[in-house]
């Protein structure tokens, strides 16, 4: 499954645990999710939907406070700073340290790190 599969199926597995469930779904982006409610995909949804904008909001501050608890179970990975992005220190973490659990394997990044070609 890849990243984007993974997003639409959490999405659906998110509304689905809803009570009460909505009337109507706003969907950040181009592609819904496979809902039994009405959805509607709303393009730069965070710039035109104050509803959009608030649960994208709601959404970065909850992953970052989970990065920052996998940065105590994961030390090293600097995962509290850069919040699990490509960025330079994180990949220099992943040279020296290689991918912890978190990693996604068959990221080819990742899955390439034993041929030393990281990114």
């Amino acid at each position: 499954m890849n990243i984007l599969q993974a997003s639409l199926e959490a999405m659906r597995r998110s509304v689905l645990k809803l009570h009460p469930r909505p009337e109507l779904v706003l969907v950040d982006g181009l592609q819904i999710p496979d809902l039994e409610i009405p959805a509607l995909a709303v393009v730069k949804g965070d710039g035109t939907s104050a509803a959009i904008a608030a649960a994208s909001i709601l959404a970065k501050v909850f992953r970052d406070r989970i990065m920052v608890a996998f940065d105590r179970l994961y030390p090293g990975y600097g995962f509290a700073g850069h919040k699990g992005y490509g960025a330079a220190v994180h990949r220099e973490a992943l040279r020296k340290l290689g991918p912890c659990l978190l990693h996604r394997f068959s990221y080819k990044p990742i899955a390439e790190l034993d041929q030393g070609n990281l990114f």
